[in-house]
């Protein structure tokens, strides 16, 4: 009885052992059917593509192509055909990096409820492509082509399809302005700005933006005005198919500034534009504050509660513009853009200055260029570079047309190395504690700080004890 005891034992540790050893088997052929690939899987032509679709989690889009490609839903949505023949040109040459074939279970590669589903109609073919799991080894997408076989993407399509509407429309063009030949602000500001080299009208030749008025703005505020304008954000849209009341609503019937510039650009420079550039709130909003200057931390927080829109010419989407970019363009005004230092030309252009200090007028006199120029009072050679930088220094906190009333701090007459303006004259006179009043050439023209102002006189000062000598 015992020996027929141990030979069942036997023959059942016999049957486990085969058992155990056909699994093996069967797992060695399964391990044989997952292989290296790097073959293209499909070459779907985009041209061929009529309509795509897809789906991702709950959210799904479809286009068709009539001439240009349509957004099923609504076929006024402006659709980009580039971004759409981008994620078509993805399945014209779909490469797999490992191939698994003759699968059995999808589930285990996420493919049973597929993270996202594609479907393409080209000709008479149709295509479904679902998109499983990521793969945490091999960081690639399980892919489905209804083959029969799974494949390991090479490149993955939810990058290109986990999208909103939103990233596919076409959207306006702001264009890089390369060369500016005229600048118009209508609405909130009312001007025109020109270009014009070798003008004549300002000391600086740096300077060739001038108002209708032929005065000088600051060329790096201008430029940094339209580097704004083409940067402004157009990443989204309130409506693309704005209807008039929709128009209304925002204020766009009626923008808060309308900018347009005429502009040359292209790959040869001489290709002429204009672009009209419209941005409002809506007409209940405009009762708020207005806006501070761009560089204003304190008007940060209130930026972002601005709710603003722009247009792009008469263009049907309207966008949601920031509230910093807001702000930003809307700091358009003459007092902007215009220089905010007293004096901005360059120093190698000043042959002398006359300084009024206490009622005493000492003259400060120039020789030489560049690196060997040097400054003298009466004879004594005098250290000017105190002076320049607290003058450079001395800049606009508002612009007034006040007419001056206080104690005079300090006068300094400039003369100039040119035949337009052989003279600028900048004169200082105390308002408060906090700001003094600086007139140019006899006009009043803004407030700057006392601090900075006494900071100039000091240097001076100095040079008038026969305290500074460096060259400048």
């Amino acid at each position: 009885m015992k020996r027929y005891k141990r030979v069942a034992v036997l023959l059942a540790v016999l049957a486990l052992a085969c058992a155990a050893t056909f699994a093996v088997s069967r797992y060695e052929q399964h391990k044989e059917q997952i292989a290296e690939s790097g073959e293209t899987v499909l070459a779907i032509d985009p041209d061929a593509v009529t309509a795509l679709s897809w789906t991702v989690g709950d959210e799904s889009l479809a286009f068709h192509k009539d001439e240009s490609w349509l957004y099923d839903a609504d076929e006024a949505f402006p659709a980009d055909a580039d971004k759409i023949g981008e994620r078509l040109e993805l399945f014209s040459d779909f490469a797999a990096a490992f191939v698994i074939e003759d699968v059995e279970d999808y589930a285990q590669y996420g493919l049973d409820d597929p993270a996202a589903t594609i479907t393409l109609t080209a000709g008479e073919q149709n295509y479904t492509i679902k998109l499983g799991d990521f793969s945490q080894m091999d960081e690639q997408r399980y892919v489905d082509t209804g083959d029969g076989n799974v494949y390991l993407a090479v490149t993955d399509p939810m990058d290109l399809f986990d999208v909103e509407l939103g990233e596919l429309i076409q959207n306006d063009v702001i264009p890089d302005f390369d060369a500016v030949s005229r600048i118009a602000f209508a609405g909130a500001e009312n001007y025109t700005v020109t270009y014009e080299e070798d003008s004549g009208r300002s000391y600086a030749a740096e300077d060739v933006y001038f108002d209708e008025n032929g005065r000088p703005l600051d060329t790096a505020r201008v430029e940094a005005y339209l580097s704004a304008l083409s940067g402004a954000d157009l990443s989204a849209y309130a409506t693309y198919n704005a209807s008039a009341g929709e128009l209304e609503a925002m204020g766009m019937n009626d923008p808060e500034l309308t900018v347009t510039v005429d502009y040359t650009g292209g790959d040869d420079g001489e290709t002429a534009g204009s672009c009209t550039v419209s941005i409002a709130r809506a007409p209940g909003d405009r009762a708020t504050p207005d806006t501070a200057a761009p560089d204003d931390e304190s008007t940060d927080d209130e930026a972002e509660d601005i709710t603003a829109y722009l247009r792009v010419g008469e263009s049907q989407i309207i966008y949601e513009l920031p509230g910093g970019d807001f702000t930003d363009l809307m700091a358009a005004g003459y007092d902007d853009l215009r220089h905010q230092e007293l004096f901005w030309g360059d120093w190698d252009d000043v042959t002398a200055v006359d300084v009024t200090l206490e009622g005493e007028t000492h003259a400060l006199t120039a020789k030489g260029t560049g690196e060997d120029r040097v400054w003298s009072l009466n004879g004594t050679q005098a250290g000017m570079t105190d002076v320049t930088a607290a003058l450079n220094a001395l800049t606009a906190e508002r612009f007034t047309g006040d007419p001056a009333a206080g104690q005079e701090e300090l006068a300094l007459t400039l003369h100039l190395d040119n035949e337009n303006f052989p003279t600028v004259t900048i004169r200082l006179t105390r308002l408060d504690g906090e700001y003094c009043l600086a007139e140019v050439d006899g006009a009043s023209v803004c407030l700057v700080s006392r601090a900075d102002t006494m900071t100039l006189v000091e240097a001076v000062q100095a040079i008038v004890l026969g305290q500074s000598t460096d060259e400048a």
